[in-house]
């Protein structure tokens, strides 16, 4: 199914009054909620297990996750994550993967959907983030990279183009190692 469908089946239903928690731990994937400040209100056990930690209610804000980066490893502050973004901006945030550190180490790479939620008169009542695992789909796209860097620093021939080529190569080895270990 995809996050989209997701993601307003979840809207949906909550719309419809069904209570926060049947809603979520009937979903396949992690999926919290946040008031209109961004503090988490719920969350259902797929989070709890994706951010390797259970979320505080009404004490986190905007994230569930211990610690976040951007795809190329700088730290992103919970206040700049994709869904303070959207509760701050009042807009869906998409297309912006991040990488999350769970508490004992662990990384995976996300891409999140943050949606805010609004009531009949538009005002907005918190928001709704799902959280899809990209792990395997972006260390396979980074070995692919790696291949394509080493096949051109082969083929190039040149000294300097090769040598950054394969950097680049090492850069790429380097984003799967700090992914993929614990």
């Amino acid at each position: 199914m995809r996050m989209e469908a997701i993601v307003q089946d979840a809207i949906g239903a909550l719309n419809g009054h069904r209570s926060a928690a049947a809603v979520l731990d009937d979903l396949p994937v992690a999926l919290y909620l946040t008031d209109p400040e961004g503090l988490v209100t719920s969350f259902n056990k797929a989070c709890i297990s994706l951010a390797g930690r259970p979320p505080v209610a009404n004490r986190d804000r905007w994230c569930v996750t211990w610690k976040l980066f951007t795809e190329s490893g700088e730290p992103l502050p919970h206040d700049r994550s994709p869904m303070a973004v959207a509760d701050k901006e009042r807009r869906p945030v998409r297309g912006v993967a991040v990488v999350a550190e769970r508490p004992e180490g662990g990384r995976v790479c996300l891409m999140p959907y943050p949606t805010p939620l609004f009531d009949a008169a538009g005002t907005m009542t918190g928001a709704v983030n799902l959280l899809e695992d990209i792990t395997a789909r972006r260390v396979e796209e980074l070995r692919d990279q790696i291949r394509r860097c080493r096949r051109l620093a082969r083929d190039v021939g040149r000294d300097p183009i090769a040598a950054r080529f394969e950097e680049l190569a090492v850069e790429f080895d380097d984003m799967i190692r700090r992914l993929t270990e614990s």
